[in-house]
């Protein structure tokens, strides 16, 4: 099998990241924080641990702003729910995931949000003059896609933080396709809030993502339940990070992200330059051959790639490429339906290719063969 769906999530799994989480199976399985026996000390311990590494991963200076959530979808959730200003506007791009789009139209109907959505430009990228001239007096918060699932097109980060910066404008960074692969670093790029998916390009175990919080962000609770702190209170208390993780973490997931940090930092320039190299030479191959439309921009060379072969549904080349040849892609929407309406592929979707660290040259080339074969027909 080939497996070129790193986007949706990364086959590779460091060993370091498994031991981490059968250790943890083994020798972790009190709740922490939530008692003071030696076993739930060692387990606060780790998650204590993890804060801190995913605080320095991003460039927060505080640990206590970062906060687990299950999955990079609910730490954007939060974000976008716990900052909200009924009747305020938001800004945001045609880049975005339904994680974000679902939470933005489900404002603007419970609370009368008002939303406006920047288009790329001739070069299919996010520009930060296109966000800010949709800023407006009521405008408190920005959502940008630092790294676009659908074509890989990165969006100015910095420039549109400094913008949103002057304004008094919160920053929020969907980097659920940047983190490992991209430098971030909060302070540096005025970032107020950015939500991570780990098991993508941190190559964590699934169950865990994390959101990290500037001081500037005032955040209200959306989930309800045990904290291990003011028990006695009935009310939800909305202290960081434990107001805003009810519930038993997933002390498994936590113990392999962490160990997944130390991974991907030692080998982050290994993996950037290789996944560089090989998506250079997807893209020349894919550029060189007939029927087939290129849709992400020549400057997305970080692993993701969108095409079209015509007169071809995506999913039909999709289902011959896995059927056939044994490659997994994917196709259709991508949960960004309007990146797809603007690049006129709403009705047919894109086949996307994503590459991770541990594809080959040889994997590459053989899917270039297949495709080929696939549009002769």
């Amino acid at each position: 099998m080939i497996y070129f769906d790193n986007s949706a999530s990364a086959f590779f799994k460091p060993e370091c990241v498994i031991n981490a989480v059968t250790n943890a199976l083994r020798f972790l399985p009190a709740n922490p924080g939530r008692s003071g026996h030696s076993a739930a000390v060692r387990g606060a311990a780790l998650v204590l641990k993890t804060r801190e590494k995913c605080a320095a991963l991003v460039g927060l200076p505080r640990a206590d702003g970062i906060i687990f959530t299950a999955n990079c979808t609910e730490a954007i959730n939060l974000a976008i729910m716990g900052t909200a200003k009924r009747g305020g506007h938001i800004v945001t791009t045609a880049f975005e995931h339904n994680a974000v789009l679902r939470s933005l139209y489900a404002l603007r109907h419970r609370h009368g949000v008002k939303i406006s959505v920047a288009m790329p430009d001739e070069h299919g990228v996010i520009t930060a003059h296109a966000v800010e001239r949709l800023m407006r007096p009521d405008t408190y918060l920005a959502v940008v896609n630092h790294v676009s699932n659908v074509t890989g097109a990165i969006a100015p980060i910095e420039s549109i933080g400094k913008l949103c910066r002057r304004r008094g404008i919160l920053l929020l960074a969907d980097c659920a396709q940047s983190a490992g692969y991209c430098d971030l670093d909060m302070e540096k790029q005025c970032v107020d809030m950015l939500a991570v998916a780990p098991h993508k390009g941190l190559h964590a175990p699934q169950g865990v993502g994390f959101l990290a919080v500037g001081e500037r962000v005032t955040l209200s609770p959306l989930r309800f339940g045990g904290t291990g702190t003011s028990s006695s209170r009935l009310s939800q208390p909305a202290d960081m990070p434990d107001g805003f993780e009810a519930g038993t973490l997933p002390t498994p997931a936590i113990a392999g992200l962490a160990a997944a940090i130390g991974w991907s930092e030692r080998h982050k320039l290994w993996c950037r330059d290789k996944i560089f190299s090989l998506s250079a030479r997807l893209r020349r191959g894919l550029d060189a051959m007939e029927r087939v439309r290129v849709l992400s921009p020549e400057s997305a060379l970080g692993g993701i790639i969108a095409f079209n072969v015509e007169g071809m549904g995506s999913e039909s080349v999709a289902d011959i490429l896995s059927a056939q040849y044994d490659i997994c892609v994917r196709a259709g929407l991508h949960c960004a339906p309007l990146i797809h309406e603007r690049m006129g592929t709403l009705s047919t979707g894109a086949v996307r290719v994503s590459l991770g660290c541990d594809n080959t040259e040889a994997e590459v080339d053989f899917f270039l063969k297949a495709l080929a074969e696939i549009a002769r027909r």
